[in-house]
């Protein structure tokens, strides 16, 4: 039987904690992942490995200039090869622009026109893949080129200052260079960030087959159900027509929020050729067919008292992006609500470049503007002679200060005090270089970190099965984050079924509709969706108890109120019970300011010599709501660490400013770190229920352990040898002048 939607929408606390009180004891604790054994084993198989019969595969042929048109396709040789079905350059459905992004693949179809190197031309497909990428190599393209702008600084002029952006408006309050003509004390630093890869370890890859006018995808894709209506408007057809699915993710970080090109080039060859395609982008394909995080130049400027108040506070930042794309990197949104001070200035200007598209990245805005903030945030620390952790402290706003609205929860000052007491701040020597082991110059640096809390419109269906077992079903998608354990701890607390009888299924168009993969909202929203569900099915079974639910307790499997305990199969009366959960966002999120908060901490040594930096240790503790399982909220916080670190010492995507084209496009020139470059890293969580976020009290934490770690270790490098951050990454050759004598 199904029963009534359960929908709740935030638009007071929720009135109790849904996971409080119960008695399966699984919430919290550090279960293994449910889909651990079929990943490691193999059996979890991702888009290209799924087994379709009669399957071709595609290889998309990219353009080879940035900006201009093509004169002329030669595809002759390529059809000759053996093997070859078809070389599919002239459909009138074709993209031409290259980059999957949340506003949207569709642009205005110009198919003779280049805007950015390496976009789509078409698609080869052949029986085998080999015979595909072979043929590609033959097609010959004719171009007229056009000049292009590559280059941010050299572009600054022709900045937009007022871009319309939704997700972060520019902000100006107070006179800012009053102010800062009157503070005693003042910092003037500017700070440039590189253009970043989403390079997930899964490459983009789809599989497309058509039954009649309808479609399966089955693909690499973090929202499903944008994806859904971005690919029916991509190939002209109604929605409904399309069906997308993507049980597993190896990972997104943002760059898998959109439909890429792959996806609807595999459409189209499928249907002309009346068999399913597969098609995978190369590593260095990716690079230019997905979207990246935007470069940045960024202006911090600080005022403070003499006694090291905050008296102004401005983070003016340019970013980069392509003509006619939404998209506004929010470089200032993590300093927005970190810090007291009456005159405040908060913007970012847009610079076009003829290059491929910009947008969301793991933490977009917070990953790389505090980077900037925070290394600002220790230099004025060290100007007004204050430990870095007491002038935070003493610059904590008791509200938010950009909107004049209380914290839901705010617990960032735990944090700093347990971060300090279990990395040993103390030992800290205020004065750079003070410590040294041979050649090594040893270094502990900390920062702040912030990450905006969100919630998403989120449906789930629980069904609790005759033989008292449950299924959960939603679009939600699992991109390694843990989804299918977490969603599966939630059921099995709510209902009171160990994890072995709760089974979770993801990632398909035909179950409820989720927000997706992204945001950090994704265990917030999908596991309160579940839980609604699950307390429509508790409400019934009290009912068949003749009892209230508040007087049922449910635990192994077993339902007990009234001094009688039954089995859950016994209850069911051979039947399946199934129920909706809704949950919206409502007034909570303008009433209450809703934060994660964390501090993070490092050691490094730097080589007086050489000017090479080895993280020694690192620590992060952090503030986001109540911990739904131990083992994978540690991962998450761990991994953003990293991904930290990565951006303070490795990643840089290099334009060639004369092509426009991206040459560190492969994991051997686009360095991220490995193990060898990771040493110790720990995490830690204070918790609180936030029961302003949603009635589970959860908040997100996969973006949050990425802000401000990459400042921690920069500014670790400042406290071992003196250099200060403005150019990311920090390589040796940004350090090796400024070292002391050896």
């Amino acid at each position: 039987m199904s029963i009534a939607d359960n929908t709740l929408t935030m638009d007071r606390p929720a009135e109790r904690d849904l996971l409080e009180g119960r008695r399966q004891g699984l919430v919290g604790k550090p279960i293994d992942r449910a889909d651990g054994p079929a990943k490691v084993s193999g059996l979890a198989r991702y888009s290209y490995e799924q087994e379709v019969e009669n399957c071709a595969y595609g290889y998309v042929l990219t353009a080879e200039i940035s900006l201009g048109r093509v004169t002329k396709i030669d595809a002759e040789a390529a059809r000759a090869v053996p093997g070859v079905i078809a070389v599919i350059v002239d459909h009138p459905l074709l993209p031409s622009d290259g980059g999957g992004v949340m506003d949207g693949p569709k642009m205005p179809r110009d198919r003779p026109k280049i805007v950015s190197y390496g976009g789509p031309l078409g698609i080869v497909v052949a029986d085998s893949f080999e015979a595909a990428q072979a043929a590609a190599k033959l097609v010959r393209v004719d171009y007229s080129p056009e000049q292009g702008h590559y280059d941010l600084e050299t572009h600054l002029a022709s900045a937009e200052h007022n871009p319309a952006t939704p997700l972060v408006p520019n902000h100006d309050e107070g006179d800012l260079e009053a102010v800062l003509v009157g503070a005693a004390v003042t910092i003037d630093a500017t700070f440039t960030t590189p253009h970043h890869f989403p390079a997930a370890l899964e490459p983009h890859a789809t599989i497309a087959s058509w039954d009649g006018n309808t479609v399966e995808i089955r693909s690499s894709l973090q929202l499903l159900n944008s994806a859904q209506s971005a690919i029916a408007a991509s190939l002209d057809l109604k929605p409904e027509a399309v069906r997308v699915l993507a049980p597993f993710l190896g990972g997104g970080f943002g760059g898998k929020t959109g439909v890429g090109t792959e996806v609807v080039l595999a459409a189209i060859a499928a249907r002309e050729i009346r068999r399913p395609v597969k098609v995978v982008l190369s590593r260095r394909q990716t690079a230019h067919l997905v979207h990246n995080r935007a470069r940045t130049q960024q202006r911090v400027r600080l005022g403070c008292s003499p006694d090291g108040r905050i008296l102004a506070i401005g983070h003016e930042s340019f970013v980069s992006q392509k003509p006619g794309r939404a998209f506004i990197e929010p470089v200032a949104l993590g300093g927005f609500s970190l810090y007291a001070g009456a005159a405040r200035r908060f913007t970012q200007s847009v610079v076009r470049l003829d290059l491929p598209t910009a947008s969301a990245v793991r933490a977009p805005g917070e990953a790389i503007g505090m980077l900037a903030l925070e290394t600002a945030i220790d230099e004025m620390a060290e100007k007004v002679g204050l430990d870095p952790i007491e002038f935070r402290k003493l610059n904590e706003p008791a509200r938010d200060p950009l909107r004049d609205v209380p914290f839901s929860t705010r617990r960032i000052l735990d944090c700093y005090d347990e971060g300090a007491r279990r990395f040993g701040w103390e030992r800290r020597k205020a004065k750079p270089g003070q410590v040294r082991e041979g050649e090594w110059l040893i270094g502990l640096g900390m920062a702040a970190a912030s990450r905006s809390n969100l919630l998403g419109e989120s449906e789930a269906s629980v069904t609790l099965t005759k033989d008292g077992r449950a299924v959960v079903q939603t679009d939600m998608t699992d991109i390694g984050t843990g989804t299918y354990t977490i969603l599966a701890q939630v059921a099995g607390e709510l209902l009171g079924l160990p994890m072995e009888r709760v089974e979770v299924r993801l990632g398909d168009t035909d179950f409820p509709i989720s927000p997706g993969s992204g945001g950090s909202w994704g265990a917030a929203s999908t596991g309160s969706s579940v839980a609604l569900a699950c307390e429509t099915i508790i409400a019934e079974l009290a009912r068949r108890m003749d009892g209230k639910p508040e007087e049922l307790a449910l635990q192994d499997g077993f339902a007990t109120a009234r001094n009688r305990r039954v089995t859950l199969s016994e209850l069911m009366n051979g039947e399946d019970i199934t129920a909706l959960g809704t949950i919206r966002p409502g007034k909570n999120s303008e009433d209450t300011s809703q934060w994660t908060f964390g501090a993070q901490f490092a050691e490094v040594a730097v080589s007086a010599v050489t000017g090479e930096v080895r993280l020694r240790r690192m620590l992060g503790v952090f503030d986001c709501g109540r911990i739904l399982n131990a083992k994978t909220a540690r991962s998450q916080a761990i991994g953003g660490m990293i991904w930290g670190v990565s951006y303070a010492l490795h990643e840089e995507a290099v334009v060639d400013k004369r092509t426009g084209a991206f040459v560190t496009r492969d994991l051997a020139e686009y360095h991220i770190p490995s193990n060898a470059d990771i040493a110790q890293i720990e995490a830690y969580f204070v918790e609180e229920s936030d029961l302003y976020a949603n009635p589970l009290g959860v908040k997100g934490i996969g973006e949050l352990g990425i802000s401000g770690s990459g400042a921690a270790v920069t500014n670790a490098i400042y406290n071992a040898c003196g250099v200060r951050a403005r150019n990311f990454p920090m390589t040796l050759d940004r350090i090796l002048n400024g070292l002391p004598p050896v």
